[in-house]
């Protein structure tokens, strides 16, 4: 009997709900996870509109969660989660780096956070952990917010980025991306006006002195945070 044929045949599978926009990935993902004896994939959306309904339908035991999304974030759909579902567990795996993101998500509600370059044992290690109610963050995270707790002195930042709000983020890594106001007031479903305001915000927090400024800074994150992410050859 191969792996598949056994995790089909096993009555103690627990359910997987994927939310990615990315195809391949979420196919990668419903492979691992269901050649594992105990675990299933019921389900999987690639957008956070229909994903909120589709999750409650589904009835999943852990939730496997993306930042980027098309339209709203995974950092929205998360809280929206959270208010309807407050008990499912979230596990986010991002190609976001963790220092950024990491604390973000589990302010929001997330039990842990995993980047995708992470090899497949440790995405299904943490994956594990969560559904024995446990959390799940890098090694170094998880010193980074201990001394935050104990107070031990103040933890520098890796970046500016990291005074944003999450939403002053989002706008942030849209812009990065290349989308226009009107753009980003359409994927986040808000007005061009409250687009405009957390740019101004962006701006003072970041002591950018112009919008070109704050477009250039946005595209160097951006393609910085990407090339973090790359394999290495």
């Amino acid at each position: 009997m191969t792996r598949e044929e056994e995790a089909a045949a096993s009555p103690a599978r627990r359910r997987v709900f994927l939310v990615d926009d990315h195809p391949v990935v979420r196919l990668g993902l419903r492979q691992l996870f269901n050649r594992e004896p105990d675990l299933t994939v019921c389900g999987e959306a690639g957008e956070a509109q229909s994903a909120l309904g589709a999750i409650t339908d589904a009835k999943p035991d852990i939730l496997v969660l993306d930042i980027s999304l098309n339209g709203p974030d995974g950092l929205d759909l998360l809280k929206e989660v959270r208010e309807r579902l407050p008990d499912l567990p979230v596990l986010i795996l991002s190609m976001h780096e963790e220092s950024i993101y990491a604390e973000r998500a589990l302010r929001a509600g997330a039990s842990g956070y995993i980047m995708k370059h992470e090899n497949a044992e440790k995405v299904l290690l943490a994956l594990r952990r969560i559904l024995n109610r446990e959390m799940y963050v890098s090694d170094r995270i998880a010193d980074k917010m201990l001394r935050q707790y104990l107070g031990r002195g103040a933890v520098a930042k890796h970046s500016p980025v990291e005074d944003l709000t999450d939403r002053e983020l989002e706008v942030f890594r849209l812009i990065g991306e290349g989308c226009g106001t009107r753009q980003i007031a359409g994927k986040l479903h808000l007005s061009v006006k409250t687009v405009e305001t957390y740019q101004a915000h962006i701006k003072e927090k970041m002591s950018f002195h112009s919008a070109r400024q704050l477009v250039q800074q946005a595209i160097q994150w951006v393609i910085a945070e990407r090339s973090r992410t790359l394999p290495a050859t």
